[in-house]
């Protein structure tokens, strides 16, 4: 049924996990379909699978949203899928082709996340990075509550420096999608000039931006966020 209204599937970033989605969720259940995907932050090219995995699991049209990384991996499930309707970048990266979540992030100045990681080895080569618990608060999620943020802190996803370094292979789905952008002007991660770069070249059929918004705009502003979709959804 070429007609019928898209599944929104939200696809999480680093250092977040699914239920970084609750409170958008929440907004757009009533209206529609909703599956958080659980993103596994090993490479690119593997996440990429994996949500077009959870696409095809849902056997119909979908609506795209990412966070953060999720935009990387986003962009490349979505290329040459005629199921995806549309694209939401969500305080997100929207890559070019080679291009990286670490080039994207540091295109500008102003990220401060670097100093916050925590780096270990993993059994299976190479490293995974996670923001310091002390951190976590100022840097990732600055206009949540405390509490809340300490929570987040302790149940953030890592994820491997391969997948930071990891290029986007193939042509960007934005170039051939209707996108939509949302991000806020206090986020320590993407620095505001390097989201207000990827939506301008994009040609977004939304663009907002959120003052004092932190890069967890998911959790501290799920209204904003829900209503975005939504736009999408409608506009898709």
């Amino acid at each position: 049924m070429p007609d019928s209204q898209p599944t929104i599937v939200l696809v999480h970033g680093a250092f977040a996990e699914s239920a970084s989605w609750n409170g958008v969720i929440e907004r757009l259940a009533p209206a529609y379909d909703v599956v958080a995907a659980a993103n596994p932050l090993r490479d690119v090219a593997g996440d990429a699978a994996y949500v077009r995995d959870v696409m095809r699991g849902i056997g119909g049209p979908v609506v795209l949203v990412g966070h953060s990384y999720g935009g990387m991996v986003i962009t490349q499930a979505a290329a040459g899928d005629p199921s995806v309707r549309a694209l939401v970048y969500v305080n997100a990266l929207a890559p070019d082709t080679g291009e990286t979540a670490l080039s994207l992030s540091g295109k500008f100045p102003g990220s401060t996340l670097a100093d916050t990681l925590v780096k270990y080895p993993l059994s299976t080569g190479g490293n995974e990075v996670a923001i310091g618990q002390d951190a976590y608060h100022a840097q990732f999620a600055a206009d949540v509550p405390a509490d809340l943020a300490a929570l987040m802190a302790r149940t953030q996803r890592p994820i491997t420096e391969r997948a930071l370094g990891d290029e986007l292979s193939g042509a960007p789905a934005w170039r051939s999608l209707p996108s939509w952008f949302i991000f806020g002007d206090a986020d320590r991660n993407i620095p505001v000039a390097a989201h207000r770069f990827m939506a301008e070249r994009a040609e977004p059929r939304g663009q907002r931006e959120i003052v004092g918004g932190s890069h967890a705009m998911a959790v501290a502003q799920p209204s904003e966020i829900a209503e975005t979709i939504s736009e999408a959804v409608r506009g898709s």
